[in-house]
């Protein structure tokens, strides 16, 4: 059993996985291939944003837009304390510092009070400006913008949207990539979008900054690539992997999402009244990056995880360590507690969640996780 099967999903799309690899390989244009251009129109039409731009993976993308807001030394950006380290990294490579607020524990996205707190210490304290929130769409589910556009309107400032993981969700008719100012994504494999490498993407509606990021992905390029114009970056995707996009994003659209919101409703029935659920709330629509379950304790989850293991049934861990507790963080003050964070860093359970898990598959899954909380 494979915690993201990406080889199943291969052997359904293969045929035509082929022969978008071919075409590129029979062209030879490997570096801004045509296969580029039509995939950022694809995605930007799906996602509901004027501009699409790609770039060399989700960390990158991050950074361009860090880049494209000049955000720098001094200035204070907010950050989920319960995400992937790049979202503070990003922060830290721009000069600025990531001031980490807590998550809710139902959702495990934004905390707006937490946020709210850390916010108004900021400012209070005077040391710092405050230029702009990350908010991460995590384990596909986007985050709570009605709340998090409130709090920047009210404090002035811009949200950027980190939907590495959020690809696909929804809140009503509204797609995950098309919230706050701008929005990111990462085409890594085990993403609900992944290629067979890495890969990334920015969502704007703001033309001059769409044109400014086309610009330092390619060295800072001005209307040629030896017309240089500012200081930029190398962070361009392959026509290989935009090919493989594409064909992706088609069976993404048809039947993936579709898929793996039914297995999250079999794990939900299978397993209500046994372990804590993720929350899906009213309006909201989940991509199922991950579905993440939580114990009573890290030591119920060891033993959870080894039984699993010894049935190999694989598992993982997201996250095992709060943002404020990373030693590259250290010297980074805390301007809230993140007691939410530290619980779910001790309890939190991902269980493999994909478009081809079988119904058969989830059953093995949840009869032993059964087995080994309650028989034993």
């Amino acid at each position: 059993m494979q915690f993201r099967d990406l080889k199943e999903q291969y052997n359904v799309l293969e045929k035509d996985i082929n022969k978008a690899i071919q075409s590129v390989l029979s062209k030879c244009n490997f570096i801004s291939g045509d296969e580029v251009g039509e995939l950022e129109e694809l995605l930007a039409e799906y996602v509901g944003i004027k501009h699409c731009v790609t770039c060399g993976n989700g960390t990158d993308a991050m950074s361009m837009m860090m880049m494209a807001w000049d955000i720098h030394e001094g200035d204070a950006v907010f950050v989920p304390d319960f995400t992937f380290f790049s979202s503070g990294e990003i922060v830290a490579h721009a000069g600025a510092v990531p001031v980490f607020y807590d998550v809710e524990l139902e959702t495990y996205n934004a905390d707006i009070n937490s946020l709210e707190n850390a916010i108004r210490l900021v400012i209070e304290e005077g040391n710092l400006r405050p230029r702009a929130i990350i908010a991460v769409d995590l384990f596909g589910l986007p985050a709570n913008y009605t709340d998090l556009e409130r709090l920047a309107e009210k404090y002035n400032l811009r949200i950027l949207e980190d939907s590495a993981q959020g690809f696909g969700g929804k809140i009503g008719v509204k797609r995950a990539g098309s919230f706050g100012d701008a929005a990111t994504t990462s085409f890594f494999p085990a993403k609900p979008l992944g290629c067979y490498g890495d890969g990334g993407a920015i969502f704007t509606n703001d033309d001059e900054t769409a044109k400014y990021l086309r610009s330092i992905a390619v060295h800072g390029k001005g209307k040629v690539k030896y017309d240089n114009i500012r200081i930029g970056m190398n962070s361009r995707l392959d026509t290989l992997q935009a090919a493989i996009l594409k064909v992706k994003l088609e069976a993404f659209k048809r039947y993936e999402l579709y898929n793996v919101n039914k297995i999250a409703e079999m794990y939900n029935e299978r397993l209500k009244d046994i372990v804590t659920l993720p929350v899906t709330p009213e309006g909201f629509y989940s991509s199922w990056a991950q579905y993440t379950i939580q114990l009573n304790s890290s030591g119920q989850r060891e033993k959870l995880q080894q039984y699993l293991r010894k049935h190999n049934i694989p598992t993982a861990v997201y996250y095992i360590k709060p943002m404020h507790s990373q030693l590259a963080f250290s010297r980074n003050k805390e301007y809230v507690e993140c007691k939410n964070t530290e619980k779910l860093c001790n309890t939190v359970l991902s269980l493999p969640m994909h478009p081809y898990l079988s119904e058969k598959d989830c059953d093995f899954i949840c009869m032993n996780i059964k087995r080994c909380l309650l028989d034993s």
